[in-house]
């Protein structure tokens, strides 16, 4: 390949090409001018989104990400530029999201000086990034780019930040375009582990699967649905695994955990051997971890050895790829024919509390139902953080991998819009992307309406509008003698009005008549849209898991307000 000599801002797209990437969101400012300038040079070879916030750059790459797997990109400059990535980046780095996120510092004499907008942007993400970068020598800044993209893809995913002085974007030196370095899994050969497990699994009555994000980064879906099938067991999903088996099949008992199901929080206390693949078993998940399973044998599955014994103890660990490993184990375990344990498990799904009915007012279920009949079944979903999201992972149709895009690590409310602008960029026409927001977290991104407007992005925003902070409201009222300290949101905007000062269709939705003309008539038109969904203050998450106890104690009851 032919030798150039080239500034460093011109290095950096160059390496961004040969990754793959013809995608980057982000916002210009003095230190990265340059390679902003290389950017318009270059003449459409990159497409550039200009969000309006940072924040929102760094949301769209992640939703990019994660509705393609491959990795997001984003560019800020120095100080405030950069620190606003930082919420987006811990984000990624919580859900092992492959993320570059690329800033610009001052020059490299400057550093240490308190210059105008000046900031250590590699120490404050140190402790969010899987691996981070200063570049000030030209002379580093192809092979850090190259290494940056490897780290972000290999083994447990995660963002990687490059900050680059503004003196290496300026500075010439000779580049030599190369392949990319592509991230292949190792098969998994660790016989003694298998053996172990295999005979566990082999020997086991009453078999559990949990699957997590994990078999979603993996591509390990067919692989699971293998398993679960030779095992003869119910299945259940952590909301980041949500995908990863088919939602609707008949062995998939819903979303375990502090609002799992009564079939899934049952099932795995009942178990006797336990499979959890590619999840971190978080409080969310196991709530009492001293009271979580244990008379049960636990197999767990992870590519991440960190994991292993983090939070609970186990029996078997296998490190490694989920694709690899349970390839490894399909072909060594024996079919299970007994199925009495999961025809037991499957009988609590009938307990599963369905609020929706012909006469009920608009409510979240009904909301779900309709955005999957009028998609057929098609739709990727974005969500903010609270009741609308959990909302969304127990009502929501997910029969494939990465069409439930949420941040579930670090809960960031602000999340949804941006990351459905990254994720409809990725998919173009081949899915409709419908952002679930409450009132209070759209308020926090109700700023990237311009960039959807300004590309014609056609994603369709839902805000479930119960007039408060929903999911603090709730824990207000069952443990806070209902007293609803700065959650009521008794104020403005109109949504409706709002949308349309941005120049996008807003439509009002007071129940179920309106709110199926409103989304018929969004998806016909396939333009960006708002709809504001008004639903009861008083919507509950059921069932539910108070703080401290064990998953088996739910409460599926509202308690009387």
């Amino acid at each position: 390949m032919e030798k150039k000599m080239l500034n460093g801002a011109r290095i950096v797209l160059e390496c961004l090409i040969e990754q793959g990437v013809d995608t980057v969101f982000g916002y210009p400012g003095g230190t990265i001018l340059n390679i902003y300038d290389e950017l318009y040079k270059m003449n459409g070879k990159i497409k550039h989104y200009l969000t309006a916030h940072e924040q929102g750059a760094a949301h769209a790459a992640d939703g990019y990400a994660r509705a393609t797997g491959k990795v997001g990109v984003c560019f800020a400059t120095s100080g405030p530029g950069a620190t606003n990535l930082v919420t987006g980046i811990a984000t990624a780095y919580m859900d092992s999201v492959p993320v570059v996120a690329i800033t610009c510092n001052v020059a490299k004499s400057l550093l240490g000086r308190d210059t105008f907008q000046e900031v250590d942007i590699t120490g404050i993400t140190m402790p969010v990034t899987k691996h981070n970068y200063i570049v000030s020598n030209v002379k580093e800044l192809a092979d850090t780019v190259r290494e940056a993209f490897y780290i972000a893809k290999e083994g447990r995913p995660g963002p990687v930040l490059i900050d680059i002085t503004k003196d290496a974007t300026a500075q010439v030196c000779e580049y030599e375009p190369k392949k990319p370095r592509v991230y292949v899994p190792k098969e998994f050969t660790a016989e003694r582990e298998l053996a172990r497990a295999v005979e566990m699994l082999d020997g086991a009555k009453r078999p559990f699967v949990v699957s997590g994000g994990g078999v979603i980064t993996s591509g390990a879906d067919k692989e699971l649905y293998e398993f679960v099938e030779k095992l003869n067991c119910p299945v259940a999903s952590t909301m980041m695994g949500l995908g990863s088996y088919p939602t609707t099949a008949e062995k998939f008992t819903g979303m375990i955990g502090m609002h799992g199901t009564k079939a899934s929080n049952l099932g795995i206390n009942n178990a006797d051997v336990v499979v959890a693949i590619g999840m971190r078993f978080s409080d969310r998940v196991t709530s009492d971890t001293a009271r979580f399973i244990n008379s049960a044998k636990i197999i767990h599955i992870d590519i991440d050895a960190a994991e292993i014994r983090k939070n609970v103890k186990i029996t078997q660990e296998l490190v490694g790829d989920a694709k690899r490993v349970l390839a490894a184990l399909n072909k060594r375990i024996k079919q299970h024919t007994d199925d009495s344990y999961l025809k037991e498990t499957l009988a609590y799904k009938a307990d599963f509390p369905h609020k929706d009915s012909e006469k009920a007012k608009l409510n979240p279920e009904y909301i779900l139902k309709k955005i999957y009949e009028f998609t057929d079944d098609k739709a990727v979903l974005t969500t903010e953080v609270g009741q609308n999201q959990l909302w969304t992972a127990q009502f929501g149709k997910y029969l494939r991998p990465r069409t439930l895009i949420t941040s579930g690590g670090l809960g960031t409310m602000g999340f949804g819009t941006g990351a459905a602008m990254g994720a409809k960029v990725a998919l173009k026409d081949k899915n409709p992307v419908i952002a679930i927001a409450g009132d209070g977290s759209f308020r926090m991104n109700c700023n990237e309406l311009c960039t959807l407007q300004h590309y014609n992005i056609p994603v369709v925003i839902v805000i479930m509008d119960n007039h408060t902070l929903g999911n603090v409201r709730q824990w207000q009222t069952m443990f806070y003698g209902k007293r609803y300290s700065e959650t009521t949101l008794d104020r403005g905007p109109d949504f409706v009005k709002l949308a349309e000062a941005y120049g996008i269709d807003g439509y009002r939705a007071a129940d179920k008549a309106q709110f199926d003309a409103a989304l018929k008539t969004a998806l016909e038109k396939n333009l960006p849209a708002v709809i504001d969904a008004e639903i009861d203050m008083d919507e509950f998450i059921l069932p539910m898991v108070a703080p401290g106890n064990s998953i088996k104690d739910m409460m599926s009851e509202k308690p009387k307000i």
